[in-house]
């Protein structure tokens, strides 16, 4: 599911709810970290189809899943009554990828602004008058309709009825990369990927909960999906453990915003552990097509053997006649360094950890002009890293 347009950000809310929104924000903002979590233990309560079957347990123990509302929420508040503040059209694409790898639909949008406004009533007491959750109201479905018209726009990119991405499929293969990397390979009647999107995976754990994580593509057709899984979770966990070629599981169709550009600027793919998997999924897609476009693949991990995906980058970027990798591991005391990267006028895929993102993106933008990159895309591993933006 891809789709070239972005969300419609260019959304005002009415004059009075304006400038209630304006004057709470402070402390909705101050307060949020507090509302998201009882937003969340109110809806699971009256929804436990929820938590069981949509949500990721993982992340909600984290708490990564309520910082990522509390980021969204804040975010695009600000953006609506701050005519300074950065549009956060990036982070609602990301979501809206995000949520349609999930299968979630229009009729889940109530429920969500059920609780959160009753969450908002709770942590911030008699300051909630009926013209502050009127105006938080507002808010609230703004970005819900921008959210909604985007992701049924993904849907029908992919030809499927909103929500129906989930697909019965028998693994074909299983191998293992390292001690902590498992790769399968997933065939059912599924769609067509673009280099570096992701599929959600779903297993029926021993209690019974299916639980739901999005693992990046690494090669793809119609009917087959390749994906590289560190063993980090439950899900990660339970395949590594239960699941066998023949037997079958469910994903969703591809989903992702960071994709490869159909350009000929260079591409720079830059990554660390787990996060080289899209970048497989780009090379992969490069040598497919016997591209000559000029590929640089620079990857950091703690070392030469936790590098699961070394032989599969090499092999790829053999086939490219245009393309190196560069390698750097902890162990050896190596590190990236930004400033003696050739990424003038290129276009830079990232992908890795909340810290390995903010280093690099701010190597980048210390560059000097003439050697920074054409644009700079990114995947991210948790909820709580949409707060890059």
């Amino acid at each position: 599911m891809h789709v070239k347009t972005m969300p419609d950000t260019k959304q005002h809310l009415s004059e009075a709810s304006h400038e209630i929104v304006k004057a709470t924000l402070p402390l909705v903002g101050e307060k949020i970290g507090e509302i998201a979590p009882v937003f969340y233990n109110k809806m699971f309560a009256a929804h436990p189809e929820l938590i069981r079957d949509t949500f990721n347990r993982g992340n909600q123990k984290s708490g990564e899943q309520q910082k990522a509302l509390a980021a969204s929420v804040a975010t695009f508040a600000t953006m609506l009554v701050d005519e300074n503040a950065p549009d956060p059209v990036g982070l609602l694409n990301r979501i809206a990828h995000k949520h349609v790898s999930l299968g979630i639909v229009r009729d889940q949008y109530p429920i969500v602004h059920k609780y959160l406004l009753e969450a908002i009533a709770e942590v911030l007491g008699d300051a909630v008058t009926e013209e502050v959750a009127n105006a938080w109201s507002e808010v609230y479905w703004t970005m819900a309709d921008v959210l909604i018209a985007h992701e049924e726009e993904l849907y029908a990119s992919a030809g499927v009825e909103p929500g129906d991405v989930f697909r019965d499929v028998i693994v074909t293969d299983k191998r293992a990369l390292s001690d902590t990397v498992t790769q399968y390979t997933l065939t059912g009647e599924l769609t067509q990927a673009q280099p570096g999107q992701y599929t959600s995976v779903g297993v029926v754990l021993p209690d019974g909960a299916r639980q739901l994580r999005q693992y990046s593509i690494i090669d793809a057709d119609e009917t087959n999906y390749t994906i590289a899984v560190q063993s980090d979770g439950e899900v990660s966990h339970f395949l590594r453990e239960n699941v066998e070629v023949g037997d079958t599981i469910q994903a969703t169709l591809a989903a992702g915003d960071l994709v490869l550009r159909d350009s000929n600027a260079p591409a720079t793919l830059v990554s660390s552990g787990i996060g080289s998997t899209p970048m497989v999924g780009m090379l992969s897609y490069l040598a497919e097509k016997n591209s000559d476009r000029k590929v640089t693949l620079v990857h950091a991990d703690e070392s030469e053997a936790s590098f699961a995906q070394k032989d599969s980058a090499e092999a790829l970027v053999a086939k490219l006649e245009n393309a190196q990798l560069s390698a750097t591991y902890r162990d050896n005391g190596e590190l990236i360094d930004v400033a003696a990267l050739d990424v003038a006028g290129s276009d830079v895929y990232l992908c890795g950890g909340n810290e390995f993102l903010q280093a690099i993106r701010s190597g980048l933008e210390n560059l000097p002009a003439e050697k920074a990159p054409k644009a700079v895309y990114y995947e991210l591993f948790s909820p709580n890293d949409w707060l890059i933006n």
